[in-house]
């Protein structure tokens, strides 16, 4: 019997998302480094943490229309515009997924954006 906060598994062709759904990963939670080299802790769920975040698109609803996003696209997302998630392990390992609202995507890049510096502005 699986328990309760095992990974769900899958194959990740069968997985489908439904409807203009956005299933991203890789959506970082984790200690960011001013730019004197302060270390920050996570900041998720704190006043620190209300900031966009980039994510790797997993998987698109058949509905979803967009020429420039596309599966493996990295897009920043509005804060707090995601789900909570859910812990997967398909074939190329363990993922957590999130569904994003597809009106707070903000930018799209097709390589992975650092985004774990906090500049002197605040930003």
């Amino acid at each position: 019997m699986k328990a309760a906060f095992e990974a769900h598994k899958f194959n990740k062709d069968q997985f489908k998302p439904l409807g203009e759904h956005v299933i991203v990963t890789d959506m970082p939670f984790s200690e960011r480094i001013t730019h004197n080299g302060i270390i920050i802790p996570n900041d998720d769920k704190k006043s620190e943490g209300i900031r966009p975040r980039w994510a790797k698109v997993y998987a698109l609803g058949p509905a979803f229309k967009s020429d420039e996003i596309q599966i493996g696209s990295w897009i920043l997302v509005s804060h707090g515009r995601w789900t909570r998630g859910i812990d997967v392990e398909d074939e190329t390992g363990k993922k957590t997924l999130r569904r994003v609202d597809t009106n707070d995507i903000l930018l799209v890049s097709d390589e992975p954006i650092e985004d774990y510096y906090i500049s002197d502005k605040g930003l």
